[in-house]
C-alpha cells in the first residue's frame, strides 16, 4: 500500500538557493502516527509548510495520496486537516458558523455534519458557545475550535503542529482519545510537538530533525539502536542526538 504521505529529498527554505531543509526523505503510511521533533528553528515549521504548500520545495517531492500539489490542488488539498499552533478563526463568525463553513467546503453532507459536530461539540464542552463570537472566546477555546473543525472533516491525514499549547487538561485528554480513535479508523497523522513523554506514548514513528537535516527517524527501539542508548526515553534520546555539533 502506497504512503499517505511522502517526502522525497525535500530541499526547502523562505529564500532561493538558501535552503533551511536538507535532503528530508520520510513517509507515513495509513494508520500510522508520526512524531516530527527537533529544537526550535531545527526546520519543523518549515517542513509543515512545505507539505501544506504554504512553501514550495525548492529541490525533491511531496506526495499526499500519491499526488503532488502540482498535480491536482484540490484532492491534495483535501486530503489533509492542518491544526496550527496559534489558532487562526474569523472574529466575526460563531462557532457554528465555523463549522458549518468547513461541512460546506469540504461537501459533508447535512447528517454527517449534525452526527459529527454534536460528538465533537460534547467531547469539547462547547455546546453552550456554539453561538458565541470567535473574538469573544479564551486562546484555549479557539484552539478547541481549531481541533473541531479539523476532525469534523476526517481527512487521510492530519497535521497538528503543537496541539496540547492552550488546552486544559481535560482538552488534551480528549484530543488524544480522538486521535487514538481516528488513527485505529486509518487516518495517519504527522504531530510537532515539544511534550515528548506524550508523544513517546502516542506515536509509532518519529522523524528528528536538528539544524535542517535529519538527525534520526525510525520507530523507539530504532532510534534507541541509533543513538546506543538501549533502555533510554525519547527525551534522553532527543538530547543525545541535539546536543553538541554535531551537524
Amino acid at each position: 500500500m502506497a504512503p499517505i504521505l511522502q517526502v522525497d529529498s525535500l530541499y526547502g527554505g523562505y529564500l532561493p538557493g538558501k535552503p533551511v531543509l536538507h535532503e528530508l526523505s520520510f513517509s507515513i503510511r495509513q494508520g500510522e502516527m508520526m512524531g516530527l521533533i527537533g529544537l526550535n528553528g531545527a526546520g519543523k515549521s518549515t517542513t509543515i509548510k512545505n507539505i501544506l504548500g504554504l512553501l514550495k520545495p525548492q529541490k525533491g517531492s511531496i506526495r499526499i495520496n500519491g499526488l503532488t500539489l502540482a498535480d491536482d490542488p484540490i484532492p491534495y488539498r483535501a486530503a489533509y486537516a492542518y491544526v496550527p499552533e496559534s489558532p487562526e478563526l474569523y472574529e466575526e463568525l460563531t462557532i457554528r458558523e465555523h463549522l458549518e463553513l468547513t461541512a460546506m467546503a469540504y461537501g459533508l453532507s447535512k447528517d454527517a455534519y449534525l452526527s459529527r459536530s454534536e460528538a465533537l461539540l460534547e467531547e469539547f464542552q462547547m455546546k453552550d458557545k456554539l453561538n458565541s463570537f470567535a473574538s469573544h472566546l479564551s486562546k484555549g477555546m479557539k484552539q478547541k475550535v481549531m481541533i473541531m473543525n479539523a476532525f469534523l472533516i476526517e481527512p487521510s491525514l492530519y497535521i497538528i503542529d503543537e496541539p496540547f499549547l492552550g488546552l486544559d487538561p481535560l482538552a488534551i485528554r480528549s484530543l488524544l482519545e480522538l486521535m487514538v480513535k481516528m488513527k485505529r479508523k486509518g487516518a495517519s497523522f504527522l504531530i510537532s510537538s515539544h511534550i515528548l513523554s506524550t508523544i513517546e506514548k502516542y506515536c509509532d514513528n518519529y522523524v528528528v530533525l536538528h539544524r535542517g537535516h535529519m538527525a534520526a527517524q525510525g520507530d523507539l527501539g530504532e532510534l534507541r539502536v541509533q543513538t546506543g542508548l538501549h533502555q533510554a526515553s525519547l527525551d534522553d534520546i532527543f538530547y543525545q542526538l541535539v546536543q553538541g555539533d554535531s551537524l
